[in-house]
């Protein structure tokens, strides 16, 4: 039964990976909520995020697919820029934080409150 689980969770994680990479699209927004087109990425291509923050008066946001995308905060003179890069669909929902869950990072969470559940039940 634990072996039937384990090789099930391995197949719901693995559902999807050969489409193309998904992430959210935008130009020059004031709100992520504006933010909600989902568009397919090329081959090597990664969700890209960019926040242009003027001191608190307001925001733009883009998002979008991009071959290069380097993390970045830099503070400028009225405000301040944010870049964060994420490679797993639709991962660029927030222009809020860089914070970004992997897939991988799931993966070990699930499969160790599994475990736990299966040792404990069994």
């Amino acid at each position: 039964m634990k072996t039937f689980l384990v090789l099930l969770l391995g197949a719901v994680l693995c559902l999807g990976s050969g489409s193309s990479l998904q992430c959210y699209s935008c130009t020059a927004q004031l709100s992520n909520s504006n933010c909600q087109k989902k568009v397919d990425c090329k081959d090597k291509e990664i969700c890209k995020t960019e926040v242009f923050r003027a001191s608190s008066f307001f925001s733009l946001i883009n998002k979008g697919c991009d071959s290069s995308c380097e993390p970045l905060y830099q503070q400028l003179g009225v405000g301040s820029r944010n870049v964060s890069c994420c490679n797993s669909n639709l991962c660029n929902f927030n222009a809020a934080s860089s914070v970004r869950c992997s897939y991988g990072m799931a993966a070990g969470i699930t499969a160790g409150v599994l475990w736990t559940f299966l040792n404990n039940r069994l």
